[in-house]
């Protein structure tokens, strides 16, 4: 299968691209480094990875590159931590419409001239920001007020991009929610404002480069955005990337939504916990707690059991052995520059 995958430099499809093309398939890939600057991959020469640098807002560009596909999967996008939700707000609604209304245009034509056979939208559990159903089951982003940050705002938007090109022009689609990926390859962005937290800079990518880095820097006692009792649920990159493929390959993914996840909830203060004793040992664990962004959704707990019985997929990476893998990452990028 040819796909092509947007926003393919970015940290989700680090993971996701290798996944894909060790399945065999043919990937094409765009990104304009906007968001790290220009990153080597290690599929990078891979006989079947074509890697365009461009824009996807570009339309005739993103019709080039689709033209000989078979799926899309939507990935490009203005994101970043928290810190982004209020610093650019209006620049994460406008420029994310801008690239959504851009790849469904092109999508939309390839398949009525071309052979696409769907349209693959990663959205966000932002998308259930103000809900207060836990778990939380695909359908209710429909009951749940809407969120209030126009990070989630525009995402639940790409949802419905899908449901209007699916009801104008029957594009068929699937959307895809990842909840909280966290991996190798999430660095500070180039667009982060530095902010410091203590005596450290924020990696205001997400909370578990931040916290490790602050760790591994010696921060003592270790500085906390907000109380700590945040729960969320930590899903391992490469586990996201297995999900993302299968809801490409399955039929019985055509025209549903998922959501993505490991089922084991975690506090932030869990995590940090967990972190410090894996980086300092028996040494005592101190924190404090600084004042939290406006966007610190408390509590994010979703369903997975519509992944678990329609596509047969299950998230099985524990953090503990995720954490293993990125700690010494950090503290390799920290040696070098990266945070």
């Amino acid at each position: 299968m040819k796909i092509l995958i947007t926003g393919s430099a970015g940290f989700i499809a680090g993971y996701l691209v290798e996944e894909m093309l060790s399945r065999g398939h043919v990937v094409y890939g765009i990104d304009n480094y906007s968001k790290y600057g220009k990153v080597e991959k290690s599929y990078d020469s891979h006989p079947n990875y074509h890697f365009v640098e461009g824009d996807a807002k570009d339309a005739a560009l993103m019709k080039n590159l689709i033209e000989d596909c078979d799926q899309v999967l939507a990935l490009a996008a203005m994101i970043g931590g928290i810190s982004l939700f209020h610093e650019y707000a209006y620049d994460l609604l406008a420029e994310n419409e801008r690239i959504t209304a851009s790849t469904f245009d092109a999508a939309i034509w390839a398949y009525k001239n071309k052979h696409l056979k769907k349209m693959n939208v990663m959205s966000s559990s932002m998308v259930f920001e103000s809900t207060d159903h836990f778990p939380t089951e695909e359908g209710d982003q429909l009951k749940c007020p809407p969120p209030l940050s126009t990070y989630g705002f525009q995402k639940l938007a790409t949802e419905y991009f899908a449901k209007g090109a699916w009801e104008q022009y029957q594009l068929p689609y699937t959307i895809i929610r990842p909840f909280n990926c966290i991996g190798v390859g999430e660095k500070r962005a180039i667009s982060d404002r530095v902010i410091l937290s203590g005596n450290v800079k924020l990696a205001m990518s997400h909370v578990v480069p931040d916290l490790v880095q602050k760790i591994a820097k010696g921060q003592d006692p270790l500085h906390i955005l907000g109380s700590g009792g945040q729960v969320r649920h930590y899903t391992y990159g490469g586990d996201l990337a297995e999900g993302i493929r299968t809801c490409v390959e399955s039929e019985k993914a055509l025209n549903e939504d998922f959501n993505l996840s490991t089922a084991v909830s975690t506090t932030v203060l869990e995590l940090a916990e967990m972190i410090w004793k894996k980086i300092n040992g028996a040494e005592p664990f101190n924190y404090v707690s600084d004042t939290p962004f406006k966007y610190d959704v408390q509590k994010r707990v979703p369903s997975v059991e519509k992944a678990k019985r329609v596509l047969g997929f299950e998230a099985t990476t524990s953090l503990s052995d995720a954490l293993d893998e990125i700690i010494p990452w950090v503290k390799e990028q920290i040696e070098i520059g990266g945070f």
